[in-house]
């Protein structure tokens, strides 16, 4: 491991952190729509309604699951590679995954016209932007 006060240091616990964030965020929020398939499936009827999105809520939240179910897994795996191997290639692919979630999610809000959902969303979406130019770096160097 490099020293943490180093430009390497602060590079790897940056990878950690991000990818760490990532993993919490879409492992919680996939799980929770698996657990609770019903009642978001309920809830996003609702929200998708009037919007042209309506026939094929329980398909888009099939595909939503899968997604931030793979993000959070590959970003939680990735984070635990990071830690003990020092690569950043499996989470780099978690924040990819991450990125592609967010669009989808943004995309059905804007659909559903839920602007103020879509706005919560762009600071994740940055965040994920972020950690992809992080991650990008594959293997840290001790310097």
């Amino acid at each position: 491991m490099p020293s943490l006060h180093t430009f390497a240091g602060a590079m790897y616990l940056l990878q950690v952190f991000t990818s760490a964030f990532l993993a919490i965020l879409f492992l919680q929020s996939g799980v929770d729509k698996v657990i609770d398939r019903r009642g978001n499936l309920e809830w996003l009827k609702g929200h998708f309604a009037n919007s042209p999105l309506a026939r094929i809520v329980a398909a888009l939240l099939t595909m939503i699951t899968i997604i931030e179910t793979a993000a959070g897994a590959l970003s939680a795996i990735g984070c635990v590679i990071i830690i003990f191997v020092h690569d950043s290639t499996v989470a780099f692919y978690g924040g990819v995954v991450s990125a592609i979630a967010i669009i989808a999610l943004f995309f059905g809000q804007r659909m559903a016209k839920d602007y103020a959902g879509a706005a919560v969303l762009v600071p994740y979406f940055l965040l994920t932007l972020v950690a992809i130019y992080l991650l990008a770096q594959r293997q840290l160097t001790s310097a």
